[in-house]
């Protein structure tokens, strides 16, 4: 079996291999991954665009494999929030003709964060490093915002795997959906 992951950022090809060596049938699989373009912003800024961005992926890696897996974070507004916005992940699982999808939990980002995301159209890497919360210019393809915050407690590869454990429900109990 073969499955093409969406990005070359080594959290999330880790993340598919871990997430899908819990499942008998998949845990052989010959996992490769791919860039390709999301067709969606850099950083995205609702639920809608996060989860077009996981599905664009899918598809646009979707090329002689079983499954194709899109993964992308975004931010999604939430009322009552301190910023306004919560950032999460969206996983979408292709077989060629359905997706299935799965979200992970979901956190807020410090407010002054969000602020520089919304107002200079930057991405989170960008602004955490911006506001001196990191000195690490890459850290999404490292522990992750979630990482930071929770010091290590919760990482982007263990918010990534939810995601995709999520979207596998629906290849494991296909009668249902």
């Amino acid at each position: 079996m073969k499955i093409i992951v969406a990005s070359t950022n080594t959290v999330k090809v880790s993340a598919v291999r871990e997430a899908l060596g819990d499942y008998p049938v998949l845990k052989e699989a010959d996992i490769v991954g791919i860039a390709v373009d999301t067709g969606v912003s850099e950083q995205p800024k609702s639920l809608e665009e996060t989860v077009q961005g996981a599905v664009n992926r899918a598809e646009a890696a979707f090329n002689g494999c079983d499954y194709s897996i899109g993964i992308e974070s975004g931010l999604m507004k939430v009322p009552h929030t301190k910023s306004g916005s919560m950032d999460f992940c969206a996983c979408s699982i292709y077989d060629g003709k359905t997706h299935s999808l799965g979200l992970s939990c979901a956190f807020e980002f410090p407010k002054k964060v969000t602020d520089m995301i919304n107002e200079l159209g930057i991405t989170a890497n960008d602004a955490f490093y911006k506001v001196g919360l990191t000195d690490n210019k890459k850290l999404g393809s490292a522990e992750g915002a979630i990482g930071l915050l929770t010091k290590g407690r919760v990482t982007r590869k263990d918010y990534t795997k939810q995601a995709v454990h999520m979207a596998l429900i629906h290849l494991e109990n296909k009668g249902l959906y």
